[in-house]
């Protein structure tokens, strides 16, 4: 499985790499503190190495009956702390355990007296709950953001939600959510693509599928936009899909923010199949992976499936499965959070 740090590609083709170019003499070092749970360490090296300072010293542990002990093992009074942390499984631990991790080192900052606490959050869990869709249910992504802000959360950066309105759920603190499209599309500007076909494998993911089509724009990529339309004959379960659109004789890129079972992406690949698409693409934030998602994936017909770092890989995948890290993103994000500078750049596709 190969990981691919995008420096490169960003540095020497995107239309981002204006704002990433900042060097770590930059920013005040000791002004800030960067911290992690165990959701996705990796990642948190990586987004320290760029901004040149090391991750700062917490011991994350349990006790005999599992519960979850934290200790910052250094002065933070009067620092802006920056806790990375993704809500999700790992090998490990479970979803569940890694979103009280985030809570208790807040809660620990809080009562340690830090200026201010910034949750970077890759993937935020509990996300597809975003409303209330039958009786005597929660809507758990409302339910996990005052959970945060009651903990005394000031800041979010989070990475590709996965409905924009999850926004609005915060009602005392800021919430920056970056999109990673700038990531993936310097790789199909080098494929010399000339017609491509983006399609949104559900309604829910047209804004995310023209966040695509502006930045393809910017490089001068034509394409088009196609939906595909589902019937489920139970939540996980597809019926029969849909295709709103022409993608004969095209190159075909399928935009999402997940991929959890990986049964609707799948399907969606082969429809793409029987209506004459050529190579098809997938660009999926969050490998979410669970149960036998990476046998079922095999079964696609993908050229090459992206996804990014936001949540740790658990097992090794297919060579058509590429990871690509987003530390670049998160890091000009501290950055620019640090130096009070606007982060509207990064919003672009």
């Amino acid at each position: 499985m190969k990981k691919l740090i995008l420096l490169f590609l960003i540095l020497s083709g995107s239309i981002f790499a204006e704002h990433l170019c900042f060097l770590p003499k930059d920013i005040d070092k000791d002004s800030f503190r960067l911290f992690c749970g165990s959701s996705n360490p990796e990642l948190a090296v990586e987004v320290a190495n760029i901004l040149g300072v090391n991750i700062n010293k917490v011991d994350v542990g349990r006790y005999n009956d599992g519960e979850i002990k934290i200790r910052i093992d250094e002065n933070i009074k009067g620092k802006d702390v920056y806790i990375l942390q993704s809500i999700c499984s790992s090998k490990k631990a479970s979803v569940n355990d890694h979103l009280m991790e985030l809570f208790l080192l807040v809660r620990a900052c809080k009562r340690s007296s830090a200026k201010s606490i910034n949750a970077v959050i890759p993937y935020f869990g509990y996300a597809r709950q975003d409303k209330k869709t039958e009786d005597r249910v929660p809507i758990a992504a409302s339910d996990i953001a005052m959970l945060l802000e009651c903990a005394g959360v000031d800041h979010i950066i989070a990475i590709d939600l996965h409905s924009p309105q999850i926004q609005g759920f915060f009602h005392e603190i800021s919430i920056d959510n970056l999109m990673p499209s700038t990531l993936f599309i310097p790789y199909f500007e080098r494929k010399n693509i000339k017609k491509l076909v983006v399609v949104a494998p559900h309604a829910g993911a047209l804004s995310r599928s023209k966040s695509f089509i502006d930045g393809f724009a910017k490089y001068g990529i034509e394409t088009t936009l196609s939906m595909i339309v589902s019937h489920r004959e139970k939540n996980g379960v597809i019926d029969s899909l849909y295709l709103i659109g022409e993608v004969k004789d095209s190159d075909v890129l399928i935009v999402d923010d997940m991929c959890d079972t990986g049964e609707s992406l799948v399907k969606t690949s082969q429809k793409l199949k029987e209506k004459g698409a050529n190579k098809i693409y997938a660009c999926l934030t969050h490998p979410v992976f669970s149960k036998n998602a990476i046998q079922r994936l095999q079964k696609g017909s993908f050229d090459k499936l992206f996804v990014t770092d936001t949540i740790p890989l658990k097992m090794d995948v297919p060579d058509n499965i590429l990871q690509i890290s987003i530390a670049p993103l998160v890091a000009e994000a501290i950055n620019c959070s640090i130096k009070g500078d606007t982060l509207s750049n990064l919003f672009q596709p």
